[in-house]
């Protein structure tokens, strides 16, 4: 169980701003740049779409490059893009050519740049938790103090708010993921569905673990065969007919 950041680095900041504290980001953003480290702002999108009014990635990479960054040197980053391209770009940042990475989620793994030290994450709340966690990933990964800010919308839902929330309280990927299987649900054990309202009666598989953990340990117990009494047998009997335990497996 890894459940602490390597040697040498130091836990990520994380704040959620909204659209009217924009001009403050941008000024960590260069506060950043200025002290010799590099930056990736994050888009939902690629290009624009006429379904959703969400910011994309080249449009704004044409403007930051244009009108609020015009003094770095910005590159692009997305799926669409040919394999070299995106090699070049990607060779480009690592060496230091490129200071503010303008990309999609594509950075979301396999991507190590320790001089990075801030990830801006627009729609924010158009994020899961897991991507959330694994965006926030790419900073942090050298000695210097990171920063990652959460930019979302007004729009945002009480769950989205709630994702948010626990991204700005904790780095701790465990802690996350229960967050993550609290708010969407387990979904089916034993069938497909991979979210929403758990089959169980009356545990919870986030709040209960512990005991359900403890129930698993002495099921093993009993149900060994050289354990096995007449008494056990009569409960294992009852198990199988009563149609309560029709998810119980039973040795």
């Amino acid at each position: 169980m890894i459940d602490e950041l390597p040697p040498g680095r130091t836990p990520i900041k994380t704040v959620v701003c909204g659209e009217d504290q924009r001009a403050g980001v941008y000024k960590g953003v260069e506060r950043e740049i200025r002290a010799g480290r590099q930056a990736y702002i994050v888009y939902p999108l690629v290009e624009e779409s006429e379904k959703m009014d969400l910011k994309d990635a080249t449009r704004m990479y044409e403007h930051l490059r244009d009108r609020v960054f015009p003094q770095f040197s910005i590159g692009l980053l997305h799926g669409k893009m040919k394999s070299a391209e995106k090699e070049d770009a990607m060779r480009r940042f690592v060496a230091g050519e490129i200071q503010i990475l303008v990309a999609t989620t594509v950075v979301e793994v396999g991507v190590d740049v320790p001089n990075s030290s801030v990830m801006v994450i627009e729609h924010a709340e158009r994020f899961g938790l897991s991507q959330l966690h694994q965006l926030r990933g790419r900073v942090g990964r050298g000695a210097e103090q990171s920063f990652c800010v959460l930019l979302a919308s007004h729009k945002q839902t009480a769950v989205a708010r709630e994702r948010l929330g626990i991204m700005e309280e904790t780095n701790d990927g465990f802690r996350i993921a229960e967050k993550d299987l609290e708010i969407r649900g387990p979904g089916e054990v034993m069938g497909t569905r991979q979210s929403g309202v758990p089959t169980f009666r009356i545990a919870n598989i986030v709040r209960d673990i512990a005991i359900l953990e403890a129930a698993r340990t002495e099921a093993d117990h009993y149900l060994t065969a050289k354990r096995r009494t007449r008494e056990t047998s009569r409960l294992i009997e009852r198990v199988r007919a009563d149609t309560r335990f029709e998810l119980a497996a039973i040795g």
